[in-house]
């Protein structure tokens, strides 16, 4: 039966179940299940789906090697977290490994309560031994972890099930409860032997499946082309209120593909791929008229996406010393068309994203006044004057004028930046130099991202163009920032805190693998994520967000491109789906499950064209 986590008062230093950052009012509420989900769904079935590129290693906490699809950062498929992410609610966060945690009033320590029934999956129980083990193991391999966790200075295993994190700093009111998303690790699993007799170690890549305690485990694979995983049957947080009605796949089949294309033929073929996430007008408007989608056998769904828009940009290598010139960036981003774009490309189908935090209260908008304002100020000399004096907007292409105008303008930051035309070429001033922008890309869909872009910068004479390359490379390019331009996408919540350092910092900036692409260096930007990180309140975390927000903007690290208020998603009609969807998140497709006729019916009808 599910545990049910009762209604009360909670202050700072009592033992508190669910946790919220922004609504005080869910930590006091009863929490059974999501209340979207079916709690009687039915397990069983094969959820098909595809990954790009390839795999070498089942350890995806180090740099070194290409992870398999299910597993993330954050433990995936395999490893619980000490608490769940709410998939309904931003901010919040519920039980699973953990069944409570405290902190004092101050936010200098946090303490964790392991649920007795918490279990590996070879039977043996998740002790706080494993947790501290697994934040000290994840600090020393994982540079995500290492910033992620920068602030916390050790973790003491208080007793069996009960452990302490010790903070470096007090006032961090995110981090007791950033403390939840720490994966938990099987410590006597990765210090054993395997069964050659050999020492595991967890600093390598590694294609042995690992021991994990979550919904699922590797079932088998072939290197490089496939992973299938079985649903755990005797999962120990089956009737914890996360799970109740989700994980309803008994197996889930990953199979590799080179690039896009094959992926998309893939889906269309039916057996290889059952669920699609959309991310091409294009193909979403033209390319749905395959047999399947004729025969009803393939659903097109628009889920209504509530929570905040990601960040989607062209982003240039500022390692490269011709993207260093705030003058150029600005310029680079005057070029780009996005109206007619959208129009000839994209059927209008996309809305531009004016701002990092788009969608939410964290986004900057007019003028920098109260709290926001005195923040800047502190920094008055070190920003644009144009911080304080304009309302940031975008480029618009709305007439031929508005074109003239912010090509006009285009060319003359070139020039102020020592960039001049000649013979049809933007050339250094000093030393001929042509400029040069190659942008990197994986697949099909980059050629209709970046192709009216390159036309743009053309036409001042930059001489742009698109490189495709394999997934495989482009992420080892991507992660040894070798590249001058990419799309990058950065997924924002509502309540920012330390992730914002892998994003922007300084230190990021060089460490291969972050997340900040663009390598932004900006003691400004530094200074603001950790006043983030250390706002006293809500209202002073909304105001630092904004100035934040705003710095990023007038700085045009990057080229904002464009986002949808809706995913689009198209499934093979083998699913039974909860009558709604969490709007925060999208879609939860773990409380899908499958309809055994239906997906009987189907592999009968489509057998002959996927082999299966």
């Amino acid at each position: 039966m599910a545990l049910a986590f009762l209604a009360g008062t909670v202050s700072a230093q009592e033992w508190r179940t669910t946790s919220s950052l922004i609504d005080p009012e869910a930590e006091t509420q009863p929490f059974e299940r999501y209340d979207y989900v079916n709690p009687q769904a039915p397990k069983g079935g094969t959820l098909n789906a595809v990954a790009f590129g390839t795999f070498d290693s089942f350890n995806p906490f180090i740099v070194r090697g290409t992870s398999a699809a299910g597993l993330t950062d954050f433990g995936g498929l395999l490893w619980d977290t000490l608490m769940q992410q709410s998939t309904a609610e931003p901010g919040t966060s519920h039980p699973l490994v953990a069944e409570a945690f405290k902190y004092p009033d101050d936010y200098s320590s946090a303490s964790y309560r392991i649920n007795p029934e918490a279990r590996w999956h070879d039977g043996k129980p998740i002790t706080a031994d494993d947790v501290v083990w697994s934040l000290e193991k994840l600090k020393e391999i994982s540079p995500l972890h290492g910033h992620y966790f920068a602030n916390v200075k050790e973790a003491v295993a208080v007793s069996e099930r009960e452990v302490e994190f010790r903070f470096d700093q007090a006032g961090n009111r995110e981090l007791p409860h950033i403390m939840g998303d720490l994966p938990v690790l099987p410590r006597h699993w990765w210090e054993g032997t395997d069964a050659e007799g050999n020492k595991r170690d967890i600093t390598q890549p590694t294609l042995e499946p690992p021991l994990g305690s979550g919904p699922y485990r590797i079932a088998s694979f072939r290197p490089g082309s496939e992973v299938i995983w079985e649903r755990v049957p005797d999962y120990w947080a089956a009737d914890l209120p996360v799970a109740v009605g989700r994980y309803n796949f008994d197996r889930r089949r990953f199979t590799y593909f080179q690039d896009e294309n094959a992926a998309w033929l893939a889906f269309t073929k039916g057996g290889l791929a059952d669920i699609r996430v959309e991310n091409s007008s294009r193909r979403w408007v033209t390319g749905y008229n395959f047999p399947a989608v004729q025969a009803g056998d393939v659903i097109m769904r628009e889920f209504p996406n509530g929570g905040a828009q990601p960040m989607q940009a062209f982003v240039f290598n500022m390692r490269e010393p011709r993207f260093q010139d705030r003058r150029v960036r600005q310029a680079l981003t005057l070029v780009y068309n996005f109206e007619d774009h959208n129009r000839t490309q994209f059927f209008g189908k996309n809305t531009r994203t004016p701002s990092f935090f788009h969608g939410t209260e964290l986004a900057a908008t007019g003028l920098p006044q109260g709290r926001e304002l005195e923040i800047l100020e502190e920094f008055r000399d070190k920003l644009p004057p144009e911080v304080f004096t304009q309302e940031f907007k975008l480029p618009v292409y709305e007439t031929p004028q508005s074109e003239r105008q912010n090509l006009r303008q285009a060319v003359q930051l070139f020039r102020e930046a020592g960039w001049v035309s000649r013979d049809g070429r933007m050339v250094n001033e000093q030393t001929g130099e042509v400029f040069t922008i190659e942008f990197l890309g994986r697949g099909p869909t980059d050629e209709i991202i970046f192709g009216g872009y390159i036309e743009d910068l053309r036409r001042l004479g930059i001489q742009a163009s698109l490189r495709i390359i394999d997934a495989s490379q482009y992420v080892n390019r991507v992660n040894e920032f070798n590249f001058d331009a990419v799309t990058g996408i950065f997924l924002q919540t509502l309540s920012p805190g330390n992730e914002q350092r892998e994003f922007w910092s300084s230190a990021a900036a060089e460490r291969p693998g972050s997340r900040n692409l663009g390598g932004i260096k900006d003691p400004v930007v530094d200074a603001l994520v950790d006043k983030i990180i250390f706002a006293k309140d809500r209202e002073d975390l909304v105001a630092t967000t904004r100035a934040l927000d705003r710095v990023l903007l007038w700085n045009y690290y990057m080229v904002p491109q464009y986002h949808r208020p809706v995913v689009w998603i198209a499934y093979w009609n083998k699913f039974g789906i909860p009558e709604r969807q969490p709007e925060y998140v999208g879609a939860d497709t773990e409380s899908w499950w499958i309809d055994p006729e239906r997906e009987a019916a189907l592999a009968a009808k489509y057998r002959s064209q996927n082999g299966r």
